[in-house]
C-alpha cells in the first residue's frame, strides 16, 4: 500500500486566534447575562418563598439576600436586565434591515454595553 502523506492543516480557529470585536463580545455577553439572570431570579424566588414559610427561614434568606453576595447578584442582575433590554432594541433595529454594516454594528454594540452600565448606575442611585 502506498504511504499516505499527511497534509499539515491549520488548527481550528479559537478565541486566541480571533481578533476580539464588539459584535462578538455582545453575543457572548448576551449568553452570559441571560444565564446570570437565572441566579438573580432564583435568589429572589428563594427570598419570597422564605417569607411565606417562616420567620426563621426568612431571616436566613434575608441575611443572604442582603449580604455582599446578594448585593453583587442583584446588581449584576440589574445590569443584565438593562443589557438585555438594549440588546433587544438593537436586534429590532437589525430586524428592520438597518445597522447591519460593520461600523454601525460596532457602534450599536458599544452603545448597548455603555448604555447598560449607565442605566444600571442611574437605577442604583434612584433606588437608594
Amino acid at each position: 500500500m502506498a504511504e499516505v502523506k499527511r497534509v499539515e492543516r491549520p488548527l481550528s480557529p479559537h478565541l486566541q486566534i480571533y481578533r476580539w470585536h464588539v459584535p462578538m463580545l455582545t453575543s457572548i455577553l448576551t449568553r452570559i447575562t441571560g444565564n446570570g439572570l437565572i441566579v438573580g431570579t432564583l435568589l429572589a424566588v428563594w427570598w419570597l418563598l422564605a417569607a411565606a414559610t417562616s420567620p426563621e427561614y426568612f431571616a436566613t434568606a434575608n441575611a443572604m439576600a442582603t449580604s455582599w453576595f446578594g448585593d453583587l447578584v442583584f446588581t449584576g442582575s440589574l445590569w443584565a436586565v438593562w443589557y438585555h433590554y438594549l440588546a433587544g432594541l438593537r436586534h429590532l433595529y437589525y430586524d428592520a434591515g438597518k445597522g447591519l454594516d460593520i461600523p454601525t454594528a460596532e457602534k450599536l454594540g458599544m452603545a448597548c454595553i455603555i448604555g447598560s452600565v449607565v442605566l444600571t448606575v442611574i437605577t442604583i442611585i434612584l433606588v437608594q
